[in-house]
């Protein structure tokens, strides 16, 4: 698709005005061109786009025990999301667990479709407990529409103004606002979390374990694993795009006293039931 080479006064105005909101949960300030639903959809089309070959070459979900366990350990996750924000009890959960050794790493897009990689698994060899705060973490990014910011900054880092402007007007069938929106997502796929987001995902990511019946303090060691396993964060796709460093894990060491109430809590621990694909 050819973009404008230049934004058009409307263009500009409307960015202007769409590009500042609140996000859920935190309440942080947001750059948001794309609004979650469009998101959403588009990451539809980009998760599918990501398994079908996979699937050709049986990548996905071809370990029945290790399917079983991330889905009993995410399972239990998705209602504290749901609790969180009540209306992604409407969104498609669903988790696939990805055949590659050699990849560690996880992910959740907008609308609840999430992977993990064998390879975070092999190499890592994660608790139940670390395995949760790895998707409490990427659930969280989710709930707290990171991936509709990652879309709008791909969209105005390529100049596509006049799209946006199409979106902001509603005109969501549009071929070409489609085909930016599916651009913007694959790319979004990749880019990584800004410092803000990644507290963000930090912070509710150990609450939704922790409230799950997960161990807080497994957030910790599971950042002290990823780092000694690969020796660097450049040396691990996962930590590429999570930075980990002394203050992070500090961080996450200081929310363990506040996350334990709930960890403790004897209440029954719904859970969500997740489709089999």
């Amino acid at each position: 698709m050819r973009l404008p080479a230049a934004p058009t006064v409307a263009a500009l105005v409307l960015v202007s005005l769409a590009g500042c909101a609140s996000a859920p949960v935190t309440g942080r300030n947001q750059f948001l061109l794309v609004p979650e639903s469009q998101a959403i959809n588009a990451s539809r089309q980009a998760y599918s786009d990501t398994l079908a070959p996979l699937q050709k070459e049986g990548k996905v979900n071809n370990d029945p025990a290790l399917r079983a366990r991330v889905e009993r350990i995410t399972s239990r996750l998705i209602p504290q999301a749901i609790r969180y924000r009540p209306e992604t009890q409407a969104w498609d959960w669903q988790i696939a667990v990805i055949d590659d050794p050699k990849t560690i790493n996880a992910w959740c897009m907008a609308g609840g479709r999430m992977a993990i990689y064998t390879g975070l698994i092999q190499q890592i060899r994660p608790s139940d407990d670390e395995i949760a705060e790895v998707m409490g973490h990427e659930i969280s990014h989710a709930l707290a529409k990171h991936a509709a910011e990652r879309m709008s900054v791909a969209l105005a880092s390529n100049g596509a103004l006049q799209v946006t402007v199409a979106l902001l007007g509603s005109n969501g069938n549009n071929p070409a606002v489609q085909q930016a929106l599916q651009q913007a997502a694959n790319v979004a796929i990749s880019l990584p979390n800004s410092r803000g987001q990644e507290s963000e995902a930090d912070r509710i990511g150990i609450e939704l374990a922790a409230r799950a019946g997960y161990d807080p303090a497994a957030a910790v060691t599971l950042w002290q694993k990823m780092v000694k396993a690969t020796g660097s964060a450049g040396k691990s796709d996962w930590l590429s795009t999570h930075p980990s460093g002394e203050k992070r894990e500090q961080a996450l060491a200081a929310l363990i006293p506040q996350m334990l109430p709930y960890y403790l809590d004897k209440s029954e621990r719904p859970v969500y039931p997740l489709k089999q694909h």
